[in-house]
This record gives C-alpha cells, sequence and structure tokens, in this order.
C-alpha cells in the first residue's frame, strides 16, 4: 500500500537548513558574557587597583603596561631608557617617554617653570630621591640650579638635546598619570567601554560604574600619617571620563631641627617648598595632565594656584590649605565644583 505523507519541500528543506546553521553558529560563535572584573597588585611602591566591565581577564596585558612603562621613565630601574639618558646616553626616546616629555613641555610653560622634571637633583639634594641626601648648603642648591629648567634642553630628531650633560630627568611626577591612561587606552583596545584605573590615588576612568551610574572618586582630607594606612574622605566627585590626580606635602615630609621639610622642591629657587597649601586635588582631560597640573599647583603655592586656575574650564581644581588658627581651608573652581557628587 502506498504511504500517504508527502516529501518534504525544497522550501521547507531550505528554511531547516537555514535554521540549524544559526543554532550551530549561535552556539560556537557568541559573544562571552560580561563580567565585572576587580585587579589588583602593588607597582612603583603603590597599590594599583582596576575595575572594568568585559569578557576576558586582562591581568596579563595590564602587567605588560606597567613593565613597558617602568623600563622607559623609571629612575629607579637602573636599566630603564630615561636612567639610560641620566647617565649621559644619546639613546632615541620611545613612544612613552615622547610624551612625557611633550606633555611636560606644555605644562612647564603654561605654570611659569613650576612644573618642571629636571629637579630630580634638587630633590636628591634634599634627601628625597633615589639617593639619600642631607639638607644642602645655599652653594649646592646655587650649583645644582645651573643645570636644572627643561627649557634648557629640547627634542632633536627623536633625541633629547642637553644644553648641560648635567642635566637629568625624572617624570614620576607624572609617569603615573601616563600609566593610568596607558591601560585605559589598552582596556578600550580590548573592547572595554566602563572601567576606572587608580595607581597610588591617580585615576583615569571611563563610562559608568558596575552600579550603573557615574563612577565616585572620593578626594582625601590632608593627615599626619606618613604610611597612608588612614584616611578621611572630604567630598567625592561623581565622573564619567577624564583623570583626577592629587598632589600633596602631608605625607611625604622629614623633620629636621623641629622642622618639617617637604618633598615639593621649587625648580626655580631649589628650595623644599614653604607653604600654606597641603593638597592640590586636579580634574582634567587625562591623568596625566592631571597629574602634572597637581605637582605644579603644589610648586606654586596656595594664592598662585588660585589665581592661576580661577577662570580655568577645561581642568577643575581644588586645594586644601591651613589657616593662620590650625584650621584647613578648601577652595575650588567652577569646574571643580561641577563635578562634585551631589
Amino acid at each position: 500500500m502506498a504511504s500517504s505523507q508527502k516529501p518534504f519541500s525544497r522550501r521547507y528543506l531550505a528554511v531547516l537548513a537555514v535554521t540549524l546553521v544559526a543554532v550551530v553558529c549561535f552556539f560556537l560563535f557568541k559573544p562571552s558574557a560580561r563580567h565585572t572584573f576587580r585587579l589588583s597588585g602593588v607597582v612603583w611602591t603603590t597599590d594599583y587597583h582596576i575595575t572594568y566591565h568585559g569578557t576576558t581577564n586582562l591581568s596579563d596585558s595590564v602587567q605588560a603596561v606597567l613593565n613597558a612603562v617602568d623600563m622607559s621613565a623609571s629612575v629607579y630601574n637602573k636599566q630603564s631608557l630615561i636612567s639610560a639618558i641620566n647617565a649621559g646616553g644619546n639613546e632615541p626616546l620611545d613612544a612613552c617617554l615622547t610624551q612625557l616629555y611633550k606633555a611636560s613641555q606644555k605644562v612647564h610653560k603654561a605654570s611659569a617653570g613650576a612644573f618642571d622634571p629636571t629637579v630630580m637633583p634638587l630633590v636628591n639634594a634634599w634627601g628625597f630621591g633615589y639617593k639619600n641626601g642631607q639638607l644642602p648648603t645655599q652653594a649646592q642648591i646655587d650649583s645644582i640650579l645651573q643645570f636644572v629648567g627643561l627649557e634648557k634642553t629640547r627634542l632633536e630628531q627623536g633625541r633629547i638635546v642637553k644644553q648641560d650633560p648635567r642635566t637629568q630627568f625624572d617624570f614620576s611626577s607624572i609617569a603615573k598619570g601616563y600609566a593610568c591612561d596607558e591601560i585605559g587606552r589598552m582596556l578600550e583596545r580590548n573592547g572595554v567601554e566602563n572601567y576606572m584605573v587608580e595607581i597610588g590615588g591617580e585615576v583615569a576612568l571611563k563610562g559608568v560604574s558596575p552600579r550603573g551610574d557615574k563612577w565616585n572618586v572620593s578626594v582625601d582630607m590632608p593627615q599626619s600619617d606618613p604610611d597612608g594606612t588612614h584616611h578621611e574622605s572630604v567630598m567625592t566627585l561623581s565622573l564619567d571620563k577624564g583623570g583626577v590626580a592629587t598632589s600633596g606635602n602631608y605625607r611625604k615630609f622629614k623633620e629636621v631641627n623641629g622642622k618639617r621639610i617637604s618633598h615639593i622642591v621649587n625648580p626655580k629657587t631649589g628650595k623644599s617648598e614653604e607653604s600654606t597649601l597641603l593638597s592640590v586635588t586636579v580634574t582634567a582631560p587625562n591623568c596625566m595632565l592631571a597629574d602634572a597640573w597637581a605637582t605644579a599647583c603644589m610648586a606654586m603655592g596656595t594664592e598662585k594656584a588660585k589665581a592661576l586656575m580661577e577662570k580655568e574650564n577645561k581642568m577643575g581644581v581644588m586645594t586644601i590649605a591651613t589657616t593662620p588658627n590650625g584650621s584647613y581651608e578648601v577652595w575650588s573652581n567652577k569646574a571643580f565644583a561641577s563635578q562634585v557628587a551631589r
């Protein structure tokens, strides 16, 4: 007896084939689920913390970025490129040092020389660098000042040219910010849209937090705590892009004959900066600039920093200074005040 079932139509078979292919492709090529990753570690004697929303643990890539910056710009790494240049080498700059040098030139000029990465010999002389110097005499300061000054150097065909071979560089006051930005760029290359990178208090961020709103960045109140174990927030910033950096003299100092000596050395006078200014926090389009400007403002002191930054609209600035009666005075420009969490 003949079967009553009808054979499958060509159209039906075609639809079935397409469906099967789609199902196979979905299971073979579907994107991995996104998760919130939290990475932490220690670099340059400080902690780092990274939070991002992505599909892959990128800790190896983070370490690769940190290693690259260290081999380029760390004066504490005797094998680094900047150590070779400081020792008199004529090596061409890599991408990291090129960006650090050019950014330093811009901030140096805009701050009337307050930011200067050639101040390292003076920092060493005051005992805050990689050498354990004693308090320098005026004659020693005057001698060192002869070869301090970024304006005494230039970039020529990818190499740094010095007027005086004794000039040395320390980009520590801008390199941490640059490293934060570099890690952020690496995350973005890997498809990450939301992240916060923090190295020793310097922050680069973008997008939204795991809560789905802007990132919150706490700004510490100055504390006489050299170990940095005690933190008290003075305010919280609410941001979705850019960089944040704080510079202060309330943790890195030493006592000599009952007098507090700050690690902030004025590149113009060669002296440890004596100022009522305790800390400066800067928000900027990137962390490298925030880092540099926070240092520049500290070197300028309270009144000069306020006068320069009062009408600044691309960067937010907040200063915390002491008053004659021992209390704190907090000041900020409008750009900074607009970023404070409500």
